[in-house]
């Protein structure tokens, strides 16, 4: 008996008979080799996972068996990142690096310089970005699937926004020491923190209006992270800041 070094995606993991979609069923046989008698890892990135005995091992409808189902041993994280449209593919590529980690959401933001056109819905982008979410949750093995929201009004997204926020900005700290415990819920299920957001702006950066409402925040925690001396790529700044706070 074998396991793939791969968790496969399931939305619905329940005890008993569970027949995984084409795209798993295909990544299970065709790629990994599966076959009867193997086992497979499955999550359903909203905080559980199982093995997976494959009792049936076809290309277009892998059929396995579910003896037992677990929780994570913790909660959904509460990180999020607040990230200005780019363009090209770069928030394709922060989602893929940023969606191994744990964080909670990715909410992509318009901004004074946004480097997308104003008119554009991003259907196409955010749809990428959540195809990159879901690949990074089986290779990170991860059991919380990272969210992704947007595009929104930066000025609608500040005005509703309750919680802590942590802007990336020149005149901030190098090291900050939050006690950032990933953990937005306790073992009794109820919220024990607020959230927190990490914001990363445009190249070029937020407008100074724009880091000025931050500054003035009244909803949460206001916190500055230095990203070091050298001038980054938005995409770059990104992942440099979650491995700065996580």
């Amino acid at each position: 008996m074998k396991t793939p070094d791969s968790r496969f995606y399931c939305p619905l993991i329940t005890v008993g008979t569970i027949i995984l979609d084409e795209n798993e069923s295909s990544h299970a046989v065709r790629v990994c080799r599966a076959a009867n008698g193997d086992t497979l890892q499955l999550c359903d990135g909203l905080g559980h996972y199982a093995d997976a005995t494959i009792t049936k091992a076809d290309a277009k409808a892998c059929e396995v068996r579910v003896d037992v189902v677990e929780d994570a041993p913790f909660k959904r994280p509460r990180l999020n990142l607040g990230i200005a449209c780019l363009k090209d593919d770069a928030l394709e590529e922060v989602v893929f690096h940023a969606a191994q980690t744990e964080t909670d959401s990715i909410i992509f933001l318009r901004t004074d310089y946004s480097q997308e056109p104003k008119n554009s819905d991003l259907k196409k982008t955010v749809r990428r970005a959540e195809l990159k979410s879901l690949v990074s949750l089986k290779q990170s093995k991860k059991p919380w699937m990272t969210r992704i929201e947007g595009p929104i009004e930066f000025d609608k997204w500040l005005k509703d926004y309750q919680g802590d926020l942590i802007l990336c900005d020149i005149d901030g700290e190098r090291k900050l020491d939050l006690g950032l415990d990933v953990s937005a819920e306790g073992a009794d299920g109820k919220c024990t923190a607020v959230p927190v957001t990490l914001l990363v702006g445009p190249e070029g950066g937020f407008s100074p209006r724009e880091i000025e409402a931050v500054k003035s925040f009244k909803n949460g925690k206001v916190h500055l992270l230095n990203l070091g001396n050298t001038r980054l790529r938005a995409r770059t700044a990104a992942v440099i800041a979650l491995g700065k706070v996580l």
